[in-house]
């Protein structure tokens, strides 16, 4: 518009100007046309000065030979203006360089394209003034020590899961997912609508950090079995790598669970060392090759309905930032937060079409299953609420959020997929 306005060279539109202009709010006003942000035009808007506010209406038809003959009669009232303007204008977009470290490889591309999308929406945001260079899993720390890394300054931002960290606090998982929790909808939901933004942050202040939703898997799968799994007794003595809180009601159940490194799984279920594991789903899982050694793919993972991936932030860094860069890292989260659910429902399907040609066997969590599993949860829920306030809090308000959520869905969105899913069935799509 700046590029417009130089076009519009009739001195008549000067009439169009409000009666008093002080030129202060001249100068300021030019400043955000000869190049300023839009964050910086709403920062100035309130300059000092004696005249009526400029209005865009009213700049628009303002000419250069107007701005300069103001300029120069304006004298002393003029230099100070642009000594106030200037540190105002550099201020608004100061040339940093951050550190982003993810809890994801590279080979697992969605989850890790989600840096590389935030860090160039930054970029290109902010016209090069804020870079951010992304690390994968592994390359400055473990990917399990993302948190940490950025809790102590070590880089100033990290993409990872906040279930990762629940040996520091179980409220860690809250933030992810947990069994019979969220589903996905729901969880962008409660973060952005239902306050849970706000819930979690309050927590993860305490430890330094600041958070922003930046991904969603969906619903994932129940993971790859050696051995079928029909029965709660069929549970009994099984070795799983599961983690978290899920794997603390799989314990309940009578399976062992087992921590392993996802590099060492595969080597794992071949040997016998374990029976089972969970991962994400069919596009990821599909990479490592889980169905060689262990055919039977159960659904759901009760234990991930919706799992979110956040950006962590360093909480001092973060505040010192321009609030147009916090601004610009809030939008670029909920771009990459929107993305990855997008590639997983575009992607997953054709990788289950493959694994099941590959010689996977799709096989549901019997309802026997399904109700232990939840009992079990419960259980364990009421153990930590008993003992971990904040664990409490936002526990109660995603249960409320999701009672509402599911009062909802089942009227008119599950009806409507209940019947599309019966015409896929038939083959009539």
């Amino acid at each position: 518009m700046a590029k417009r306005l130089f076009e519009l060279r009739d001195a008549s539109h000067a009439a169009q100007l409000p009666e008093r202009i002080s030129f202060l709010d001249v100068i300021y006003e030019n400043f955000y046309l000869l190049g300023m942000k839009q964050t910086a035009y709403e920062r100035i808007w309130g300059a000092p000065g004696t005249g009526v506010p400029i209005h865009w209406e009213a700049l628009y038809f303002m000419n250069r030979r107007h701005f300069f003959r103001q300029a120069a009669t304006a004298g002393v009232g003029a230099a100070a203006a642009t000594a106030l303007a200037a540190p105002a204008i550099a201020q608004e977009s100061p040339k940093i360089t951050w550190r982003m470290t993810s809890s994801f490889t590279k080979n697992t591309d969605i989850l890790w394209s989600a840096s590389t999308d935030i860090a160039a929406s930054i970029k290109e945001a902010s016209d090069g003034n804020f870079t951010i260079n992304t690390f994968a899993a592994g390359e400055i720390v473990p990917g399990l020590q993302a948190a940490d890394a950025v809790s102590n300054g070590t880089v100033e931002m990290a993409h990872t899961c906040c279930y990762y960290y629940i040996g520091k606090d179980p409220t860690f998982a809250l933030g992810t997912a947990v069994p019979f929790g969220l589903n996905a909808r729901q969880t962008n939901s409660w973060f952005t609508i239902g306050g849970g933004n706000e819930l979690l942050n309050e927590f993860l202040a305490g430890h330094g950090l600041y958070a922003l939703p930046a991904g969603n898997t969906g619903a994932q799968m129940g993971g790859w079995y050696r051995r079928e799994i029909n029965t709660v007794a069929d549970l009994n003595g099984l070795k799983m790598r599961i983690a978290g809180l899920a794997g603390q009601v799989m314990q309940k159940l009578g399976v062992t669970p087992q921590q392993i490194a996802g590099g060492d799984v595969y080597a794992a279920l071949e040997k016998g060392t374990i029976d089972a594991t969970e991962f994400v789903g069919p596009y990821d899982d599909q990479k490592l090759g889980f169905v060689k050694v262990a055919k039977y793919y159960y659904y759901p993972a009760w234990w991930e309905g919706g799992p979110a991936v956040h950006a962590f932030f360093n909480l001092e860094k973060f505040n010192a930032l321009p609030k147009s860069y916090q601004r610009m890292l809030k939008d670029a989260c909920a771009n990459a937060n929107q993305n990855m659910l997008a590639r997983y429902d575009a992607h997953n399907a054709k990788a289950l079409r493959q694994l099941v040609a590959e010689g996977a066997v799709l096989k549901p969590f019997t309802s026997e299953i399904l109700e232990a599993s939840y009992k079990a949860a419960q259980e364990v829920y009421a153990e930590i609420n008993g003992k971990n306030a904040a664990f409490k809090k936002i526990y109660d308000s995603q249960q409320a959020f999701k009672k509402d959520g599911y009062l909802w869905n089942q009227i008119a969105e599950y009806s409507y997929d209940t019947f599309m899913m019966t015409q896929q069935r038939k083959g009539t799509l």
